[in-house]
């Protein structure tokens, strides 16, 4: 399994590039980096998962973004030079290709195909947070958790996800008690198998059904992007 954004770059920028691209192997939980913080490496996920979160000033933290080998971390620090405005947290484990930002800077200001690439996924990644924020806010726990379930479904390689139900609870900023239910009311209807930290998806059309629009519009919008990464109009 590659990484969409590297697929698609030039022959010419991949040359460039190859010789700053180091294979890398993510744990689950790691910090990437954190709110703020000056990032000195850009990870391109392969085979892992990895959760953008919003920390709040009460150190609360909400997951608003996801990232998978459609995407790459640090892109806003790439295209502006500064600080990045989420916490970068490996979700589900694995491969990796981590690049120097100063690296990926030098190739962006080429202003070739890297370049546009990039702007396009730092649009959707900005329509994604939106619509996950409006999720969070409008929808009810159980709609949440079958969205961020299949969010994680689809960036994995198998129909199970490695989360606890604390974890899934500070990734939605909801209570535990609120994850314990929904999970419970998921399990009891057959849709997915629950135990020691480890989430088994059993019917995954019958997740969709029971999950808000939300999750179709973000896949939708994932989709459109590889799309439009690949596009010869970028």
């Amino acid at each position: 399994m590659g990484n969409h954004l590297l697929a698609a770059l030039t022959g010419e920028e991949m040359r460039r590039l190859r010789p700053h691209l180091e294979p890398v192997t993510l744990q689950r939980r790691a910090t990437l980096h954190e709110t703020g913080s000056r990032v000195l490496h850009g990870y391109f996920p392969t085979e892992c998962v990895i959760s953008m979160v919003h920390v709040a000033a009460d150190g609360n933290s909400t997951e608003i973004g996801v990232i998978g080998n459609e995407g790459c971390t640090g892109a806003s620090a790439v295209a502006t030079g500064g600080g990045v405005p989420l916490r970068a947290v490996v979700r589900a484990p694995g491969a990796a290709f981590r690049v120097k930002v100063a690296a990926l800077q030098a190739e962006f200001r080429r202003g070739g195909r890297f370049q546009r690439v990039l702007l396009r996924y730092m649009r959707a990644v900005i329509g994604q947070s939106a619509q996950i924020a409006a999720c969070n806010r409008r929808h009810s726990v159980d709609q949440q958790l079958c969205r961020w379930l299949l969010s994680g479904l689809d960036r994995a390689a198998d129909n199970q996800l490695a989360m606890t139900q604390e974890g899934i609870a500070a990734m939605l900023g909801v209570r535990r008690e609120g994850v314990t239910e929904a999970a419970s009311s998921l399990q009891k209807a057959g849709l997915i198998r629950y135990s020691r930290g480890r989430i088994a998806v059993l019917s995954r059309g019958r997740l969709e059904a029971r999950a808000c629009e939300c999750y179709k519009l973000l896949r939708g919008e994932t989709e459109r992007l590889v799309r439009d990464v690949y596009s010869a109009k970028l």
